[in-house]
């Protein structure tokens, strides 16, 4: 199998899995639990706070041990979190606190499997880095689609059944990552530096370098002002407003995914883009100006459309970010 195709499973993996949990989680807290919208946000946040706070040190050790060691060790380790709700489920002792824990979990895995992934980019790329960028982005987003299917029949399969298939395809993907080449001796080159200098030495490298820095600042903006609203706001107005079910959630996160792997094909298709900078701009704005009809759409075929079309600019705009750091880097 190829370094690229090996690659590509390891991440289609992680991302169908990754599709799963959106909606199973989701659906557990705002569904079954019946939690408040502060709940509900206490929830999500708890899902990204642990990749918010380590994911420097997951990058400092993925430089130090190598992205492929750090990558199939996190991604082995996941697969508890899953395991742990079938239990919780099966002896019916799910609650609020038992669901955050299975945030952590799964927040500390994606702190340390995101840089460790990212980081194998480039030696699986043969030098067409966007060609690869856009690559994994249709592989992510398909998957991810892929993962809201399987997830869309939780009601009549059981959660039992959708979390069982979630940790099976984690397993694959650790299989799928393993028949990826070792790296060579020289991309260990940062292990004679503390974890602490490593740590240092990336924020430095970033803040040092005008197109990295602007990308930072776009995806701190993206993920305030974007992501909170989809993880959160999405979902209530999916409950309170046209009384969804598991489907309907999953529909939701499918029209998002389907925008996203439209228009990387699209990119793909056309060769990439040479202004990356003013495509990514023209994205956000007009991803924010979709956003901004979400609260006001009369129906729900409606607020599929309207996700699909902000999934469109969000294809555009993640491409472009990942191949401006991963070139500058």
């Amino acid at each position: 199998m190829k370094p690229i195709n090996a690659y590509l499973v390891g991440t289609g993996s992680w991302f169908m899995a990754f599709g799963m949990q959106s909606v199973m989680f989701t659906w557990l807290v705002t569904m079954v639990l019946r939690e408040s919208p502060t709940m509900v946000g206490v929830a999500q946040m708890t899902l990204l706070l642990p990749g918010t706070l380590l994911i420097l040190l997951g990058g400092g050790i993925s430089d130090r041990f190598g992205g492929l060691r750090v990558v199939m060790l996190a991604q082995s380790i996941s697969v508890v979190a899953p395991i742990l709700l079938i239990y919780l489920i099966w002896t019916d002792n799910l609650t609020f606190q038992t669901m955050l824990i299975y945030a952590v979990l799964m927040g500390c895995a994606t702190a340390f499997v995101t840089p460790a992934r990212d980081g194998l980019l480039n030696h699986v790329a043969s030098g067409r880095i966007q060609h690869a960028v856009m690559l994994t982005s249709m592989t992510q987003f398909g998957f991810q689609i892929l993962g809201f299917v399987f997830a869309s029949f939780t009601d009549a399969a059981g959660p039992l059944v959708i979390l069982l298939g979630q940790a099976s395809i984690l397993v694959i993907g650790v299989v799928g990552f393993s028949r990826i080449p070792p790296q060579t001796a020289d991309t260990h080159s940062h292990r004679h530096l503390s974890m602490i200098k490593l740590v240092r030495e990336g924020a430095v490298t970033v803040w040092g370098d005008r197109q990295m820095r602007t990308v930072l600042f776009q995806n701190v903006a993206m993920g305030m002002f974007f992501m909170g609203s989809y993880i959160v706001t999405m979902p209530l107005l999916v409950r309170e407003v046209f009384e969804g079910s598991a489907a309907d959630l999953a529909w939701m996160n499918a029209a998002n995914s389907l925008g996203l792997v439209c228009t990387t094909m699209l990119i793909l298709r056309l060769g990439g883009i040479h202004r990356q900078g003013r495509a990514l701009i023209l994205a956000q704005g007009i991803g924010a100006l979709v956003l901004a009809t979400g609260g006001v759409v009369p129906n729900f075929a409606l607020f599929v459309a309207m996700l699909f079309v902000w999934g469109a600019c969000g294809g555009i705009a993640m491409t472009m970010a990942r191949t401006i750091v991963q070139e500058q880097a």
